[in-house]
């Protein structure tokens, strides 16, 4: 099947903080379409797989910036984490973010970041991230005991999953969702 008949559709993906506040939007994301996905994948009720290459970025005071590292990423619609592999010079980093599941309606994913973070380097070095800011913004945003609860369920599962290196940590798989992508960019720019 050509890659012209497989659609990539734009979204805008914005992330929030627990009180509704936003804390940073990615202008242009594309959504891996159905029939391009891994079989891993293949369920798009577990995974949505998303892609971006300089994208414009917005933070929660307005400035802008350009991201420079092309990024894959996986949102699982009822998991508490996220995880984007960012295809670096020197292999793949896995950032992977304790957050609400995520929503999309319309072109736009949201989802709630909570902060605390695990980072997975390529050479399989795992470090967790902001657990102070997580700590205190814990106690200004007043998390119940509900949200806190699935935070440490998805702590836990993430966890896990970067032990087992199971889905979505897989170098070959986000190098073929980018390099897919990019050619269909290229026809589409061809062709318009």
């Amino acid at each position: 099947m050509s890659l012209v008949q497989s659609p990539y559709k734009r979204y805008v993906i914005k992330s929030f903080k627990h009180d509704g506040s936003l804390h940073r939007m990615w202008k242009a994301n594309w959504l891996v379409p159905t029939d391009r996905l891994h079989p891993d994948h293949a369920d798009p009720s577990s995974v949505w797989v998303y892609l971006n290459d300089q994208t414009t970025i917005i933070e929660r005071d307005g400035k802008e910036w350009v991201s420079r590292i092309p990024a894959v990423s996986y949102f699982l619609p009822n998991e508490w984490f996220n995880v984007v592999a960012l295809l670096e010079d020197k292999g793949v980093r896995y950032y992977c973010n304790l957050a609400s599941p995520p929503y999309r309606y319309g072109d736009v994913l949201t989802y709630i970041d909570y902060d605390l973070d695990l980072v997975l380097l390529p050479d399989g070095s795992v470090h967790e991230l902001d657990r102070d800011e997580f700590n205190r913004h814990r106690d200004e945003y007043r998390y119940g005991d509900t949200v806190l609860e699935q935070i440490g369920t998805g702590l836990r599962k993430l966890q896990e999953a970067i032990r087992k290196t199971s889905a979505p940590f897989g170098d070959e798989t986000a190098y073929r969702y980018y390099d897919q992508w990019k050619q269909w960019m290229n026809a589409e720019g061809e062709s318009s």
